[in-house]
């Protein structure tokens, strides 16, 4: 289950990217997560998934 609150899910993604997987569709593929409402809810904070980095920046 993600977290609900954009701050607690930008922490939460970033450290199982750096930690767990190679790129977002890994993470959203294992967790059964939707790819597109990550990357909404945190465009709503200014964070855009930045692919060389395998973050959000």
């Amino acid at each position: 289950m993600l977290p609900k609150d954009p701050v607690m899910l930008l922490s939460y993604v970033n450290l199982k990217l750096r930690d767990f997987y190679s790129d977002l569709d890994a993470l959203c593929e294992d967790m059964d997560a939707d790819r597109n409402e990550i990357v909404e809810k945190l465009a709503g904070i200014d964070y855009h998934y930045n692919e060389e980095k395998n973050q959000f920046v």
